[in-house]
């Protein structure tokens, strides 16, 4: 099998995966699911850049300094795209980036423009799996996992923001697999782009691994310290911990089958 045709393949299972769970989850209306998904993601995100990521972009580009710098410029980029965000959807100094009291329900921004925000994340998700996958077929699954794990909390979010918007649910779930397309033409575009562009592969891997500490640490972890008891604390400990081990168990098996 060519590796254009499992990119393909694992793009669209990972965005079909993510969005049928998503839209089970926000169908049967229990939000308390929700921080058991986002511990997990976590984990995940944590593990894929730590794990396999970086120190694939470490060993393909021969050079830490250049993935260092991929990896401090992709934290930098992200912080700007989403104050950019912030300054698009805020209007008024008290707005915050998950809300505030009065506006718990929308997390301040309507449900259109969630669409238009997670439909570039979901095309930038599909360049980094083509170019997870240009580079070792074992990171590209990895990748793919990772990020579907990242997927499924936030589809939840979008799903319960855009009922809350007035959608339909039938709308809601047609919203958001018109989102997840752009996850395919973003992996289309990666495979072409990067296939001409080996050397170009490190820096991707580098802002990849970015990514996904930056939402990990950025967006997702704060959330969980809005529960601070002991027994919370503890749970999204071993969430956390799952997810980072379910990476590791995924690249031990796909290495050692591959």
């Amino acid at each position: 099998m060519s590796t254009l045709a499992v990119i393909l393949i694992a793009t669209s299972a990972g965005s079909v995966l993510s969005l049928l769970l998503a839209a089970v989850l926000a169908f049967s209306a229990r939000p308390s699911w929700v921080p058991i998904l986002v511990s997990y993601a976590i984990g995940a995100l944590l593990g894929a850049s730590l794990l396999e990521v970086l120190p694939e972009a470490v060993k393909m580009g021969g050079n830490i300094e250049t993935v260092g710098k991929a990896l401090l410029g992709g934290i930098l980029l992200f912080f700007l795209l989403e104050k950019l965000v912030l300054w698009r959807h805020c209007h008024d100094e008290i707005c915050e980036a998950h809300g505030s009291p009065n506006h718990e329900h929308d997390h301040g921004r309507s449900g259109a423009m969630i669409m238009v925000g997670d439909t570039f994340h979901n095309f930038v998700d599909g360049i980094i799996i083509g170019g997870a996958f240009l580079a070792d077929f074992r990171l590209g699954v990895v990748t793919t996992l990772a990020i579907t794990a990242h997927e499924i909390p936030q589809e939840v979010g979008d799903f319960l923001i855009l009922l809350h918007s007035g959608y339909s649910r039938t709308r809601a779930l047609l919203l958001n697999f018109l989102s997840g397309v752009a996850t395919l033409v973003g992996a289309l575009i990666g495979y072409y782009a990067l296939s001409e562009l080996q050397g170009w592969t490190p820096v991707l891997l580098g802002l990849a691994g970015a990514s996904m500490l930056y939402v990990a640490l950025s967006d997702l972890i704060p959330g969980l310290h809005k529960r601070a008891e002991i027994g919370a604390t503890l749970q999204q400990l071993v969430l956390i911990g799952l997810g980072v081990g379910t990476v590791a168990l995924a690249g031990y098996f796909i290495g050692e089958g591959h």
